[in-house]
């Protein structure tokens, strides 16, 4: 198998079978996509070849302003629309020839739940594992108080669908999602009409279902929300993919030195914290009255100039100086966001429709 795609323009093109081949074994993707495209009517592309390599196990974003072509690249990939040109790859099988061996393996919730307004949510829930063959119907009951609470809904479960509020009808669409394991979750805009507080556990729940293997990819427009839990990330603009990679390092391979963390630290010692910085292989060091800054390489890229065993993280740093006798009055680093990525890739604010 390829190694793992890296971030910018020029994203590594992950292999795709032909037609009719033999299904390949599991590898290393979860989805793949090789000149993925789908053009409509007067030749407008909503998705203009797509190259995409998800690592099985990872939390992957798919960033993007409204109406950059998420949904439709997520429509393609579970065999609800048909590519105008391109092949695409999930769970190691093309799609969507082989839709029926896959999609039982994949869980989703895309552009909102549909769901039955004179059902509570539970009979909505009961009713979509009724629907899935391999369902086992003497162990449904259990599957739907299950997942009615890992999304929080176990109280308003005899509610009416019709009476839920957009959040909780968002919370019901990805409990039907998690009724039975699965390999692959696909999530479009999975926050959305939820309150902070419902934000933050949606977000836990990812972490939980990423820690338990399953792979997940995450559509949305929030980079807040795709720097708090994504392992990897993709941005698109205007139907074409600009960059993918590991989140950690996407803001120093797009933006280049002025991606890297930047390093603060304050303290009457300036001369000496300058001296252990340079020795720990930070970079760019400058002296500004009490403050030390520098910079520090991604943290998958090796420190160049470091000894063995010298310091790589910033908790090591800090440590590394006060044993050097370094009064410490202040210490931090911020990296570049992935808002710097996205308007150093478009030109453009984040809010604006592709």
């Amino acid at each position: 198998m390829p190694a793992a795609p890296a971030a910018g323009p020029g994203p590594v093109r992950p292999p795709v079978d032909e037609p009719g081949a033999t299904p390949a074994p599991a590898g290393e993707w979860a989805i793949e996509t090789q000149g993925l495209t789908k053009a409509y009517r007067g030749g407008r592309r909503a998705v203009d070849g797509l190259d995409l390599a998800v690592p099985r196990g990872s939390v992957f974003g798919f960033l993007g302003p409204n109406g950059c072509g998420k949904t439709t690249t997520i429509r393609m990939l579970l065999g609800l629309i048909e590519p105008t040109a391109g092949r695409a790859r999930v769970l190691g099988q093309s799609m969507p020839a082989a839709g029926r061996r896959v999609l039982p393996r994949v869980g989703a919730l895309i552009e909102g739940p549909a769901l039955y307004g004179f059902l509570s949510g539970r009979d909505n829930l009961r009713r979509f594992d009724a629907a899935d063959p391999a369902a086992d119907p003497r162990t449904r009951e259990a599957r739907v108080r299950r997942a009615l609470e890992r999304v929080g809904l176990a109280a308003a479960a005899g509610k009416k669908a019709r009476a839920y509020s957009l959040g909780m009808k968002q919370r019901l669409g990805l409990a039907a999602a998690l009724l039975r394991p699965r390999e692959l979750l696909v999530l479009d805009e999975p926050t959305n009409g939820l309150d902070p507080q419902g934000m933050r556990e949606i977000r836990a729940l990812v972490r939980e279902l990423a820690a338990d293997g399953t792979t997940v990819f995450l559509s949305s427009h929030l980079l807040d929300e795709i720097e708090q839990i994504c392992t990897h990330a993709a941005v698109m603009a205007r139907g074409r993919l600009l960059t993918q990679g590991p989140v950690a390092g996407l803001s120093a391979t797009v933006l280049g030195p002025r991606g890297h963390a930047r390093l603060t630290v304050t303290t009457p010692d300036t001369a000496d914290a300058a001296r252990v910085l340079k020795e720990c292989g930070v970079t760019a060091v400058e002296i500004t009255d009490d403050r030390v800054t520098g910079e520090l390489p991604p943290p998958d890229a090796p420190m160049d100039g470091t000894e063995a065993g010298a310091p790589r993280e910033v908790a090591e740093l800090n440590a590394a100086l006060v044993h050097a006798g370094v009064r410490v009055r202040g210490f931090g680093a911020a990296r570049a966001s992935l808002e710097d990525v996205f308007v150093s890739l478009t030109g453009e604010g984040f809010d604006v429709a592709g």
